[in-house]
């Protein structure tokens, strides 16, 4: 018998997929090409710097065979920026995503079928050193998280860092609840522009639970309204019925 399994992606699964992130790293030593389901990689010569997925460059990390280069955003005085964009700036809603890549307008990428194809996280350099340096991109949570626990040597000012991500994240948090606030009043709904991959999965459960409550909620109002109609129009019937017979007594 198979466990049913909640909607969406869980925590430890939008964990994994931002292990393909492209991330930059400075090699050590040299390495030979390697050959990935994603296509090849670039052999490593030191000190040239190379991008790789985030959970190779972690591995060759941990084994001291390279550093990793931090993102743009990752750095103390970007996330200070990031953090006054969130509290002053976009008070009530999230702030901008980094914009996708310029597309070379010929010639045009297309997947198997022949159709366009648009990339996106994680397949958009959103976490390399080339990344856009005031704006959280969709796996910004996993990857700082990641990059701190394995290449914390790697970043500057780590301890400020985990800071400000902790003052960013509480802050969008609050922006989460009052969206659902918004939902259970007459708002227009969430505005969920800008919000990462991790947000979404952790409050997915919360916002789902409340949406179904408010159906409920509906579902039962529908009902007693149905039902007092019934009532009402049963009354009236009684009464035209009771108006009949006396009519004919007289």
């Amino acid at each position: 018998m198979a466990f049913p399994q909640p909607p969406g992606l869980l925590p430890t699964e939008v964990a994994f997929l931002c292990e393909m992130e492209q991330v930059t790293i400075v090699p050590r030593q040299r390495l030979e090409r390697l050959d990935l389901l994603g296509g090849p990689t670039r052999p490593l010569i030191p000190p040239q710097r190379t991008t790789l997925p985030l959970w190779l460059a972690v591995l060759l990390k941990r084994q001291q065979r390279a550093n990793i280069a931090p993102p743009p955003w990752l750095a103390t005085e970007n996330l200070e920026i990031i953090l006054n964009l969130e509290t002053r700036e976009f008070r009530d809603s999230f702030s901008p995503a980094p914009p996708p890549p310029a597309q070379a307008p010929v010639p045009t990428p297309r997947d198997f079928s022949g159709k366009p194809f648009h990339a996106s996280a994680p397949f958009i350099p959103s976490c390399t050193v080339d990344a856009h340096p005031t704006a959280l991109p969709y796996h910004w949570f996993e990857v700082s998280e990641m990059l701190l626990d394995a290449a914390s040597d790697d970043v500057g000012e780590p301890d400020r860092v985990r800071q400000l991500l902790r003052d960013i994240r509480e802050v969008r948090l609050a922006k989460m609840r009052k969206g659902v606030k918004e939902l259970t009043g007459d708002g227009v709904g969430m505005i969920l522009d800008g919000v990462g991959a991790m947000e979404v999965s952790e409050s997915r459960g919360f916002i789902t639970g409340v949406m179904d409550g408010l159906r409920k909620i509906d579902a039962s109002r529908e009902q007693a309204r149905r039902d007092r109609e019934d009532e009402e129009r049963e009354n009236r019937r009684y009464n035209d019925d009771d108006g009949d017979e006396d009519d004919e007594m007289t």
